[in-house]
Formats: structure tokens, sequence, C-alpha cells
């Protein structure tokens, strides 16, 4: 057989991947001439049906298992990439017409018969449809010792939405990694991939990019897809959606009107940060009536803000190509930007060139993970900064966390809708710091993060835990969703004793 034997077109399109692998044969061609390769294990009457199946017997080649399991991945894998690549994979994922119950049981059955999408493939997107109209933000595909467990992080919380048995892991992880046009056939590595799909048909159509990531574990690949749509689903124009209280929106919205200084939203991920920052840049285009220059640096750009009355220009970093915050911020500000968002401050020399550009006349916004709002400044410090440049810069430093609403239909007692939590949607708790001339003062002399927030505390601002008793008390949410998101220590202890 010669070196230049080539994946046989008739094999891929008329035999099954979940076929090939578990029987472990490849048709290719030596010329003109088809190859079957087999391990030796393969039964004889595989490889007949398998020739019954193209309209010709070729000849047999025994090869080595490991390596032709490798060659079956790959040439499955281009064949993917040959139909779906446009710069990333492009798929489009209908409402099932059947159950999964349904998909399973077809992935027992002979995968020689093709008709349709593999039961695999069908299985994946049922997945991936059910994570978007459940409005779950990341979906973990999870290999156990006896099951692969199908988790969906759902309004901040992971929920179990199905066991499935274990042999299907490989199978699963295999298609996520070819729509995330990764290496199917490296499986000791961790590995990074991205996808765009679009989910229904028509006018109720949406395309949702996918950010998938695969590690290996003691029971196979675990891989978790966090899912992103570009449009968004709040509504970015509405400011008062995001639930921030009419006085914080306020005083939030006049440091976010300055020429010049930096505004720091911070919290740990999936806090809101992002979306608030969105909001923020939404309300300053309107507001300018296209008289500023509005650009971001992100990674990755999660909602797409062009509109009718947001000229705003977005850029992504892309670390293989050298561009970081750093030095995307740097090639922004050689762009005449007026308003600046940087996705997050990472270390010093993003937050160096952060604070020269809000010195010299831009208003940057940005984020950092901190636990309130003083310990942004105390942050900024530990990354380097001079007080004094943090003294200023900083204009304003915005915490906060998301919180689960008490589900109104079912009373907070728990149903189906709710997956029997009695929580359904969530609301923001917002704690800003607003940087006057005597916090300015402050935070020169290197004043700790405790003392600031005493003096913030002194000044009118309202603490996350403040505000979240506040809706506690108006039956928006509960005092142990408060204690998950906001509380710390013995308060954290104290709120869950109170409901046990």
């Amino acid at each position: 057989m010669s070196a230049v034997a080539r994946p046989c077109e008739a094999f891929l399109r008329l035999i099954a991947r979940d076929y090939a692998r578990e029987h472990l044969v490849l048709g290719e061609r030596d010329g003109e001439r088809l190859v079957l390769r087999h391990a030796q294990t393969t039964p004889l009457t595989v490889l007949h049906n398998v020739g019954v199946r193209l309209g010709e017997h070729g000849d047999r080649w025994v090869t080595d298992a490991q390596h032709l399991a490798e060659r079956i991945d790959a040439a499955y894998a281009q064949v993917e990439r040959d139909s779906t690549d446009v710069g990333h994979s492009n798929l489009t994922i209908d409402a099932p017409d059947d159950d999964l119950e349904r998909a399973l049981r077809e992935m027992d059955r002979d995968l020689l018969a093709t008709s349709g999408k593999a039961p695999v493939v069908r299985l994946v997107d049922w997945m991936l449809f059910t994570a978007a109209t459940r409005g779950a933000s990341d979906v973990h595909v999870q290999p156990l010792e006896d099951r692969v467990l199908i988790r969906m992080r759902i309004d901040g919380a992971l929920r179990d939405v199905k066991e499935l048995p274990a042999p299907l892991g490989g199978p699963i992880a295999s298609r996520l990694k070819v729509m995330g046009r990764m290496d199917v056939a490296e499986r000791r590595v961790p590995q990074d991939g991205r996808a765009t799909v679009t989910i229904g048909s028509g006018d109720t159509a949406r395309t949702i990019d996918l950010r998938l990531s695969s590690l290996p574990t003691a029971f196979g690949e675990r891989v978790v897809v966090r899912l992103l749509e570009p449009q968004g689903t709040l509504d970015l124009d509405d400011f008062s959606a995001l639930g921030m209280p009419a006085d914080v929106q306020r005083r939030w919205l006049a440091a976010c009107s300055r020429s010049s200084g930096i505004v720091l939203s911070t919290g740990p991920t999936g806090s809101g940060k992002t979306t608030t920052l969105y909001a923020t840049l939404r309300w300053t285009a309107r507001r300018s009536a296209r008289d500023l220059n509005v650009m971001t640096i992100e990674d990755p750009i999660e909602y797409d803000l062009s509109g009718p009355h947001a000229a705003i220009s977005q850029a992504q970093i892309n670390t293989k190509k050298g561009v970081t915050f750093a030095s995307g911020l740097r090639h922004i500000l050689r762009q005449d930007p007026d308003v600046v968002m940087v996705g997050e401050i990472r270390d010093l020399e993003t937050a160096a060139v952060a604070i020269q550009a809000s010195l010299t006349g831009h208003l940057v916004l940005s984020t950092l993970h901190t636990s309130d709002a003083a310990t942004a400044v105390t942050r900024l410090v530990d990354l380097g900064v001079e007080p004094y440049l943090v003294s200023a810069s900083l204009s304003a430093a915005l915490a906060q966390r998301l919180v689960r609403r008490v589900h109104a239909e079912c009373e907070g007692k728990g149903c189906e809708v709710c997956y029997s939590s009695g929580l359904l949607g969530r609301v923001g708790l917002f704690e800003l710091l607003v940087v006057g001339e005597s916090m300015r003062e402050r935070i020169a002399t290197g004043m700790p993060a405790s003392a600031l927030g005493t003096e913030a505390r002194a000044a009118g601002m309202k603490t996350l835990q403040e505000e979240g008793r506040r809706l506690v008390e108006a039956g928006i949410t509960t005092p142990l969703e408060v204690a998950r998101v906001a509380s710390v220590g013995d308060e954290a202890f104290d709120a869950v004793e109170a409901v046990s």
C-alpha cells in the first residue's frame, strides 16, 4: 500500500463515524483501489458489511489499533471542517422533532444506517438546543466512572439535566471538539475551541457563539461549552432592566458622563460586570448623538453593540498574534477615542496604560475581580500602581452580584419550571463607591480597603449586604440567596442556619 493513500469519500459519506470507531475500520483509496484498514480484532462480518454498503470489496490492511483510531478521527474531523468552514463552524440546530430518549435508542442500533444526522450529532444538537431555550450560560459534559453527567448552569446555578451511559462520553466529546475545530485525535492535553450555531429557523432563529474547553480526566475528556448570544438576551437600551436602584443609577451615570477618569465594575465571574458596562456604553453612545468615538477591547466580544444609535467599534484580543489588553489598548489610543472599554484589568501593564489614558483626557471603563467596591482601590495598588495615581484617576467603583429571584408563579414553593428550587431569573445587587475629594485624599495616603469602605458608608454608600436585605424584605429574593453571593464569614453561616 502506498504512502499517499487518502480517505475514501464514499466511505466517509456512507459509514457513520461511530460505527467506524467502534469496529476500527476505515476505507482509503490507494490510487483507484479501495483499501479497508482494520484492526486485528475487527470482525470479518464488519468488513463484509462495509463492502456491501460501498458496493465494492477492497483489499484489507491490518493496522495498529491506536494509530487507526487516530486516522479515523482525523478523517471525519476533516469532513466536518470542509462542510462547515467559513472561518469558523456555523451550524444550524433546529428544534428537535423527537426527544432525547429516541436519540439514545437509535445510538444502540446499527450505526451503518446513516439517514439524516447521526445519533450522536442529534444528541449534541439536543443538548445545545435545550441549553439555549432554558437560558443556560454553560453546558458541562462530565464523564464519571459509570455514567456521563450533563449539567447546565441556569441563573448562575448548576443543574443536573441528564445522566447518560458512560460509553457515550467519548463520542459526545469528539462531536463537540469537531464543532470547535479542535484536534479530535489529541485526548491527552486540554484544548480550547469556538463555533457559531444557529438555533431554530426563520424569524425565531438565534445565533449563538460557543466557547468550548476540553480537559482530560480520569474517566475521559470533560467538555464545557459556554453559550454567548452576540445580540444578547438583555435589552441593553433599557438601563433599568439591570435592576439598578435609581439613586445608584444616577450617580453611576454621572461618573460615566465625565470626559476622563477610570470607572470600574467589580465582582466575581458571572456577576454581570460586562453586561453593566455594555449597557453603559450604549447609554453613552445614545447620549452623545454620535459626537463621541467609543471603542472596546474585549476577550471575547460577548454582545454586539452595533445599532442605529450606537456607533461603537469593538475589538477582540488575540494572544497568539500578540494582541493583549495592554497592547490592544495602546493601539486603540492611536484611534482618537473619547471613551474606551477594556474588558478586564489583569496586570500592571494594562493598569498603567489605562491610568495613563484616563489622565490624558479619555474616559476608561473596565472590570476587576474584587469582593467589594473599596477593594478595587487596593487591588490596583497590589498590581503595582502608585496610590497617588489611583487617587488621581479613579472616578467610581461599582461592585455587583446577581441573586436569584423568588419564582412568582409558584410563590417560591418550587415547581417544574424552576426545577423545584422556588427561584427563577436573577436581579442585581449594587454597591457604588464614588471618589470625591475627601476620598481621593484617603486613597493617596494608602488607606486600607476596610477604612475606605467605612468612609464610603459614612458618605451614604449602601453595601451589597444592605441591598440584599432590602430585596429580601421586598420578597424579591431569599436570605440564603443573598448569603450565597454577598455574605462572608459568620454572616453566611447565620443565614444558612436561619432557614434550616
